[in-house]
């Protein structure tokens, strides 16, 4: 039996060490039992979101262009997607193979010098009224990382897209473990996406951007704000190396 944490400490039962970086990486299930929402945040881990308009300006700078072929494709994924909403077809499962995977693989993110590691996931649950009564939906939280440093959160259900807030908190959990700051992290449930800076104990969210948003914050945006922020986090990680990111 888990011994249960003294207060104001995470559990770590299924934490494990990462030999390549010396760093302990607590597990997914862990951490959502202890961080649930922001002012878990601030008591358990000492981070709390900053109001400074100025401290998270890299999500509105200038931004790299895209290509062509990239426009075209990251149109079709967002019809893609909207099409399978329409059905009610996007489900647990789903998303990673009609939206998310060709998203990253499209900008590059699946090749060298980037890598795609699968961290960890945890089922989550939660209620909502309907005309018919409350009802339960469930689904889970999955985290990935683009080169290590760089996470990539995704919350899905198995009846309906929870909200991107619902995941921000473990997200935020998992990027204050890194030795390099600052550090970037996107949440996204296949329709929303919400950009996140962690710095020092202070973290702060881009604006929300969603599939039909105008030009100033659908996928096409969306994608160019992954792009600049995933190298700046490699610029960040591999500062005197002599290590460039491609593009």
């Amino acid at each position: 039996m888990t011994p249960r944490p003294s207060k104001g400490q995470i559990p770590c039962e299924n934490a494990w060490h990462r030999p390549d970086k010396g760093v302990l990486m607590v597990a997914l299930t862990a951490i959502t039992r202890a961080i649930l929402n922001f002012r878990d945040l601030e008591e358990k881990l000492g981070r709390r979101r900053t109001e400074n308009p100025h401290f998270f300006p890299e999500w509105q700078m200038s931004l790299p262009e895209l290509s062509a072929t990239e426009t075209t494709g990251l149109n079709r994924l967002s019809q893609r997607y909207l099409t399978y909403l329409e059905t009610n077809e996007v489900s647990e499962g789903t998303l990673n193979i009609i939206l998310l995977a060709p998203f990253l693989d499209m900008l590059g993110l699946c090749d060298p010098p980037y890598r795609i590691r699968g961290e960890t996931w945890v089922e989550v649950q939660t209620q909502i009224d309907t005309e018919g009564g409350k009802i339960t939906l469930e689904g889970r939280i999955d985290a990935l990382t683009v080169l290590d440093n760089f996470w990539l959160v995704v919350i899905e259900g198995k009846r309906s897209s929870f909200s991107v807030l619902r995941a921000i908190p473990q997200a935020i959990a998992y990027m204050s473990a890194t030795q390099y700051h600052p550090i970037f992290g996107l949440v996204t449930n296949g329709y929303d996406y919400l950009f996140i800076k962690c710095a020092g104990s202070e973290f702060g969210l881009s604006h929300n951007f969603s599939l039909l948003s105008d030009a100033t914050g659908n996928l096409l945006r969306v994608a160019q704000v992954l792009k600049h922020l995933v190298r700046l986090n490699f610029r960040t990680i591999n500062n005197g190396k002599g290590l460039t990111p491609n593009g």
